[in-house]
């Protein structure tokens, strides 16, 4: 959910890649319909692994695990601690999806 609101909110002024530790495809149904309440397509997304390429391309690693997440060092890092949407019911999901929505805004203002 992370990469598809950032790239909206950042309109092209910043990249975003999203990938984790044990990538878990396919997306979450649920997590699909609630992006497109707000407008945000995730149907064609397709969970990747995270690798040495995709840290080294990154100005800032954001973590969104609520567990034990991979510092990067040299990196900025920001953990989210957020709970994962897979398996929550839609309710849940939508109060995710906005604070996650709210972080991002924050974030591409911060990065300017």
């Amino acid at each position: 959910m992370a990469e598809r609101l950032f790239r909206r909110a950042a309109g092209g002024h910043h990249g975003a890649r999203s990938a984790g530790a044990q990538p878990d495809p396919p997306v979450d149904p649920t997590v699909v319909e609630a992006l497109r309440e707000v407008g945000v397509e995730a149907a064609d997304h397709v969970p990747r692994k995270l690798d040495d390429d995709a840290l080294e391309w990154a100005d800032v690693v954001v973590a969104a695990c609520d567990g034990a997440c991979p510092v990067v060092p040299g990196k900025r890092y920001a953990n989210w601690g957020l709970p994962d949407p897979k398996y929550q019911p839609i309710e849940r999901v939508r109060e995710i999806r906005d604070e996650i929505s709210r972080r991002v805004d924050d974030l591409v203002a911060e990065l300017g």
